[in-house]
């Protein structure tokens, strides 16, 4: 007689609010804090672009998907520019699986390219959003997309999203990583001008897709002005990184600095301010 197999068990649902861990958060914020100095030149956000005081309720940044840096940017904005608020962001759980310390600061899976995953995370997003002090952050597009890309793509996730959370506040947020004059890239971000999510949940999926995507396009575009200037005077400077080349040379430039009575300034284009 054949033996009958036990029942497979099935993982338990997302909870991102449970796992939650304010400790864990402000540890790796540290930890990204030093990454982000070691690889990358400057944290800017646009004068323009600053969030401003939205209220005691829930919010939804929805932002443009660059690169790889999104998530840091997402964990070093929040961090920096809403302290009093907890985020939370979904990320493929193929991928969340390779990182499992970051449910325990606000991360939870999602399975993509399917309508069960579609309903789970409109679900998790829904228990999400029931407090005033809670932020979620999206990458809209729902894949990685070129800031020329027009127009801007919304995944079907994020268009479905105000009907299940209309008392939200949904707020662009333009990303960009430009070289400017030196060897590692600038991060620049912006806030855009919010919408209600009674007034999208209003709209039918389509008009509702096509005013995040334009929302997110005029913020994208009004940040592109700012990074084609590339003047650190226009942008609130969140972190600064490492300058220069580093290593010896670097070393040998300081001490020939040292010896002629000079001040050592270890960027390419000491005439660009730092900010």
């Amino acid at each position: 007689m054949n033996a009958v197999s036990p029942p497979v068990a099935k993982a338990p649902p997302e909870d991102p609010v449970g796992r939650y861990d304010p400790r864990r958060m402000a540890f790796f914020h540290f930890i990204f804090g030093r990454f982000f100095g070691k690889h990358m030149r400057a944290a800017r956000v646009a004068l323009w672009g600053m969030p401003r005081d939205y209220g005691a309720r829930p919010l939804v940044v929805f932002a443009n998907h660059p690169g790889w840096w999104d998530g840091v940017a997402f964990m070093m904005l929040s961090m920096r520019l809403f302290p009093g608020r907890r985020m939370f962001i979904p990320m493929d759980k193929a991928a969340l699986d390779n990182y499992a310390f970051m449910r325990r600061i606000g991360v939870f899976g999602i399975e993509g390219g399917s309508p069960r995953g579609a309903v789970a995370f409109l679900r998790t997003a829904q228990v999400v959003l029931a407090a005033p002090d809670r932020m979620l952050w999206m990458n809209a597009p729902g894949r990685f997309s070129d800031v020329r890309e027009r127009p801007v793509p919304i995944a079907p996730g994020m268009t479905r999203l105000p009907e299940m959370a209309p008392d939200a506040l949904f707020i662009p947020l333009a990303l960009d990583y430009p070289f400017w004059s030196e060897r590692k890239a600038e991060m620049l971000a912006a806030f855009g001008e919010p919408i209600e999510g009674a007034a999208l949940a209003a709209m039918d999926r389509d008009a509702r897709a096509q005013a995040l995507s334009a929302a997110l396009a005029a913020t994208m575009d009004r940040l592109a002005q700012d990074a084609i200037a590339r003047d650190p005077s226009r942008f609130h400077t969140l972190h600064r990184g490492r300058e220069g080349m580093g290593g010896i040379y670097d070393l040998w430039r300081r001490l020939r600095a040292a010896l002629r009575g000079e001040r050592f300034d270890p960027r390419h284009d000491t005439r660009q301010g730092a900010g």
